[in-house]
């Protein structure tokens, strides 16, 4: 018997291994995806933000002048304390408009980033009944924070006036100084409001942090009175090049520390690429867990 001549296709066919690739999903969603998604959304985080400044001040008899009356209250207390007692060196300047020049950076970023970390979960019913960029949440903080700033900046204006300092022409720095402190806020709200999520302690150690943080910028005191052995680690606080050039270039009439400034404004930069790599990272489990 003549056996059957083999297909030669079969033949071929019954050497070929079949080989299951398997492919781990990527782990860091893309972040210009996730911005062109956050840019489609742009409208609601407007809407949200104008909300936000709306309800602060709401059936309140002051209205947004409580933006101006906080800082000042402050300023008056830390001058008659620090300055009348404690004689606190300001850089030659009337220690009053000293401090508030840098209160007003300063309350910015803890009136924002203190709203921010709460943001995701006092908004825990947005978030498990409609999708939109989780994000926009934390940012709307920012921007009604923003706008604080905006109203307690015409006191200084008033105090500049008073004290007779004037405005020089290098105080156009201020527009590159306040893009370096709202990328920073930015950078620290999108990481604390994704892990107060998770970890609800996180709300009631905020204040204590931002009160000590507060004590480790130059804010109630001049740069000049760090000890020079202690600047260079001093200067890791992303916050002391732009406390410090915000008064300068307002104050002083002279230019920015480009280098000191420089440094804050790469590591907000690096802070808030990492922070809305892993808000995005844990974007997706945030309905489950709150």
């Amino acid at each position: 018997m003549v056996p059957n001549p083999v297909n030669s296709d079969l033949l071929r066919a019954s050497h070929v291994r079949r080989v299951t690739v398997l492919r781990a999903p990527s782990r860091w969603p893309g972040i210009v995806s996730s911005l062109s998604n956050l840019v489609r959304y742009r409208d609601l985080l407007y809407t949200l933000s104008l909300h936000r400044i709306k309800v602060r001040y709401k059936q309140t008899a002051l209205g947004a002048s409580w933006a101006i009356l906080q800082p000042v209250s402050l300023m008056l207390v830390y001058t008659l304390i620090l300055s009348g007692i404690a004689k606190m060196p300001s850089n030659g300047l009337p220690y009053a408009i000293f401090v508030y020049a840098a209160l007003l950076p300063w309350m910015f970023f803890s009136t924002a980033l203190g709203s921010a970390t709460n943001s995701l979960v006092s908004n825990n019913n947005l978030i498990t009944k409609v999708y939109f960029p989780r994000e926009i949440l934390p940012l709307t903080y920012l921007v009604a924070a923003l706008f604080d700033f905006l109203v307690a900046s015409s006191a200084l204006g008033i105090l500049m006036i008073y004290y007779k300092v004037p405005l020089t022409k290098y105080a156009f720095y201020v527009a590159p100084i306040m893009l370096t402190l709202t990328v920073f806020t930015a950078a620290m709200g999108l990481l604390f409001s994704a892990m107060q999520v998770r970890y609800r302690d996180l709300s009631f150690a905020m204040q204590l942090l931002l009160r000590l943080w507060m004590y480790a910028t130059p804010v109630l005191y001049p740069l000049s009175a760090v000890p020079e052995s202690l600047r260079p680690f001093y200067m890791l606080n992303p916050m002391v090049g732009i406390i410090e050039n915000f008064r300068q270039v307002v104050l002083l009439g002279t230019g920015p520390d480009l280098g000191l400034l420089g440094m804050s404004a790469l590591t907000s930069l690096v802070l808030l690429v990492a922070s809305y790599l892993y808000f995005k990272r844990v974007e997706s489990t945030m309905a489950d867990i709150i």
